[in-house]
């Protein structure tokens, strides 16, 4: 039997715009791909209102312009929040946090391997010191990303004893960039904020926190930010790390999130690979969603 393709929206688009002219089933076929591609229904209908009004204001029957103003529509959305990284101090030190099987570990290898490709140095912290196996599999993907990392130095230290290490290290023998894994699970929510508090309050004693990113698993929409809405509340997350993010069939969950949170994208990544994670660029990421 054949193998089935994965549905995209790209895909789904690409019937639609072949048309000859706009009529009311392209509009339907429009508004179910959006809603197929995870961007939610009041996202959804923002958007279908907008390329209405639009269609209309310029009395055009073509579905290549329609095609055209659903980009521009995307990308604008898209493009509100500022997507850059803010890594200018040195050391810049990164919190990474999320919920535990989100993919936080092996993120924090790629972004080492990303950061290392523009020849950043790079130092990683391993406080998540609740459980036993995370320092092992964060020493795997470190050292896959050319980085280096700072173990706990005996079993069950303190996760911000660790960070305070790892960026006394980073300042004593002059690295770039600092990412100090965080744990994903404790006892208690309030435990779990309790402990993220006082990591970046001792790190604040050496120096500032350039970036709180937050792991996101694309694959569980929204439950999986659900889950992790203590961290937005309480963490001080200053961008959204999505991973597992296959291609354009999740495509309108990026710009969800983004929306119901008001915290930027920054990273993305699309699959297994050390060097499968990327920063998020609105212009880009529109062209690969919509084809």
């Amino acid at each position: 039997m054949a193998e089935r393709t994965p549905w995209s929206l790209s895909g789904a688009l690409r019937g639609m715009f072949a048309k000859k002219t706009i009529d009311e089933e392209t509009w339907d076929d429009l508004e179910a791909a959006l809603i197929m591609a995870d961007f939610g229904p009041d996202i959804t209908d923002e958007i279908m209102d907008d390329l209405r009004d639009n269609v209309e204001r310029h009395r055009t029957t073509d579905p290549a312009d329609l095609k055209r103003m659903l980009r521009e529509t995307l990308e604008e959305r898209f493009s509100r929040l500022n997507s850059t990284l803010t890594l200018s101090n040195r050391p810049a030190v990164v919190l990474v946090v999320g919920v535990n099987g989100v993919g936080k570990t092996t993120t924090i290898g790629k972004f080492a391997k990303f950061l290392r490709n523009f020849d950043r140095s790079v130092l990683v912290g391993a406080a998540d010191t609740f459980r036993a196996a995370a320092v092992e599999q964060l020493a795997t993907w470190t050292e896959r990303g050319g980085a280096q990392i700072v173990r706990p130095q005996h079993e069950g230290q303190d996760p911000a004893s660790v960070a305070y290490q790892t960026v006394e290290k980073a300042q004593r023998e002059g690295y770039e960039i600092v990412l100090i894994d965080t744990a994903g699970r404790l006892q208690t929510k309030a435990g779990l904020m309790d402990e993220l508090s006082k990591i970046r309050r001792v790190v604040e004693k050496l120096t500032p926190i350039a970036e709180v990113l937050l792991v996101l698993d694309a694959t569980t929409g929204q439950n999986g930010l659900a889950q992790a809405q203590a961290f937005v509340q309480h963490a001080g997350v200053t961008g959204l790390v999505l991973t597992k993010l296959d291609g354009s069939a999740r495509g309108g969950f990026v710009l969800a999130v983004q929306e119901q949170t008001g915290i930027p994208i920054k990273l993305i990544g699309q699959g297994e690979g050390i060097r499968d994670l990327t920063g998020f660029t609105p212009h880009v990421f529109v062209q690969n969603l919509v084809g």
